[in-house]
């Protein structure tokens, strides 16, 4: 049971994608968002001023007075309104980290909600009720709009969710559950819209899977560089002493410590140096790994901020609309990501070229009679179209920006598009790792020396799944059982 709030991680967030976790408001958590609610009460109450989303219009329409009587249907209407999203649905991972972030958002008691409806986010996340949201929507600007409608909507009893398994409409799943619609108050539909949760999940995802990945390139890596006949000279600490990159020494470490032992590395070799994708592993793939250090900061502050607009200040007697929902600070930060991790996929690619070359001893290919075998000849060129199609998805999202509401909201971040293309560029990346594990595995059953008891053990295991390629056969299969192993295998 994770009690929000208390100070979110990564590795806080990591089970909580998955069924069967549950979360809690805490009290402190309840106090602050029936603090909130009151004092936002009391102000539309006694005062007749104008509060931007609360008692007026929305984006270019901020000027228009709404009338109290009608102000419960305007958050009706906001959800309903924008509820636009087209394309692929979200991922339940995901969803269930929107609906945990946009607890966390909501507890710090700065939006105005109320408990009931903060609470039914909560009952939605631990029944694994999964509203259904789309990936296209969102300018990633005044919060993730469309996406977070389509969050919402069930809490107002229309759209539809997943629950155990199949899509239905919320009013069916209340109806069968006893549920009721909640009737939405003051402020409450733009606390829930306004808001960088979409991006956030996102990239929570992204950079949980990125640390898993960048842990097995280094494995891959080794194991490549061990049947390629390469050298371990680039991987000692002297080397990386005297230009510090923390991602580069750990990389070294790594490489280091996953050979350790190899009978390989203990034979003679036959070049003084070795091409860059293998004697610069510790540069490239610690470049990444430190982007990933910033990129995760930039993503735990966000988890534990407010990002809605307005913000209410009860000790402060304020309420102040501002620009928290900007997706900047993550549009940026995902973007490079897709870089870093762009180019893992691209440095392992050019590897997979060097094993097959026919060099150091190795066979042409990497089968025993190339010419009647192609071998591995046409996995290198799905490895380099993945890695073709990763640089175009690498392109920065953030420095785009359209115009919209009118002219209102005349900057945006785009950092939504970051965010869906990070998560197609990071399926990518474990694609060609698979098929460099496949190589560099095929390589090791050509030498006669064994690597380490560590790359051994986990090439038998993976030979339990895809044999050795002795003469051309249907690789496609191979290459989906390839892929399976690297996403489940634990180091």
């Amino acid at each position: 049971m994770v009690t929000i709030y208390q100070q979110l991680s990564l590795e806080v967030l990591k089970p909580l994608m998955h069924a069967g976790n549950r979360i809690q408001l805490g009290p402190e958590a309840v106090q602050k968002i029936e603090k909130g609610k009151k004092y936002l009460d009391d102000k539309l109450e006694n005062s007749d001023d104008l509060f931007y989303g609360i008692n007026t219009g929305f984006g270019a329409l901020c000027n228009i007075r709404i009338s109290k009587s009608e102000l419960n249907t305007l958050q009706h209407n906001l959800i309903r309104s924008h509820a636009c999203g087209m394309g692929e649905e979200v991922p339940a991972e995901i969803v269930r980290l929107m609906l945990v972030l946009k607890v966390q958002s909501l507890a710090f008691g700065h939006s105005g909600i109320a408990l009931d409806t903060v609470q039914r986010l909560v009952d939605f996340y631990n029944a694994d009720i999964l509203p259904v949201v789309y990936q296209q929507g969102s300018l990633g600007a005044s919060g993730d709009l469309a996406p977070l409608a389509h969050l919402s909507l069930p809490l107002i009893g229309e759209g539809e969710v997943i629950y155990r398994g199949k899509k239905l409409a919320t009013a069916v799943l209340f109806e069968s559950l006893g549920w009721k619609s909640l009737q939405l108050q003051a402020k409450e539909g733009l606390a829930l819209l306004n808001g960088t949760q979409f991006m956030s999940a996102y990239g929570v995802h992204a950079l949980l899977k990125a640390a898993d990945l960048l842990d097995k390139a280094d494995f891959i890596a080794a194991a490549s560089l061990d049947a390629f006949g390469g050298c371990l000279d680039p991987f000692h600490p002297a080397i990386h002493a005297v230009r510090p990159h923390p991602g580069q020494i750990k990389v070294a470490d790594n490489v280091s410590e996953h050979l350790a032992g190899s009978a390989l590395q203990a034979s003679p070799k036959q070049a003084i140096q070795d091409p860059y994708s293998f004697r610069c592993i510790p540069q490239v793939h610690g470049a990444t790994r430190d982007v990933w250090d910033f990129v995760a900061l930039v993503f735990e502050r966000e988890m534990n901020s407010v990002s809605d607009n307005p913000n209410i200040f009860p000790e402060l007697d304020l309420i102040i609309s501002g620009g928290n929902f900007h997706g900047q600070p993550l549009a940026m930060a995902l973007d490079q990501l897709a870089i870093a991790m762009s180019e893992i996929g691209s440095i392992s690619e050019r590897r997979i070229f060097q094993l097959i070359s026919g060099t150091r001893g190795l066979p042409p290919f990497l089968t025993a009679n190339s010419g009647l075998n192609s071998g591995f000849m046409i996995p290198q060129y799905t490895a380099a179209s993945i890695a073709s199609q990763n640089k175009q998805l690498a392109v920065p999202a953030s420095i785009d920006s359209i115009t919209s509401s009118n002219g209102q909201e005349d900057h945006v971040s785009m950092g939504a598009n970051a965010a869906t293309k990070l998560f197609r560029l990071m399926d990518n990346v474990q694609r060609i790792l698979a098929i460099e594990w496949m190589n560099a595995c095929q390589a090791l059953d050509f030498r006669a020396e064994k690597s380490s008891k560590k790359i051994e053990a986990a090439k038998e295991n993976y030979r339990q799944l895809v044999l050795h390629l002795d003469g051309d056969r249907y690789l496609h299969e191979d290459m989906l059982k390839s892929e399976a192993f690297i996403a489940e295998w634990k180091l």
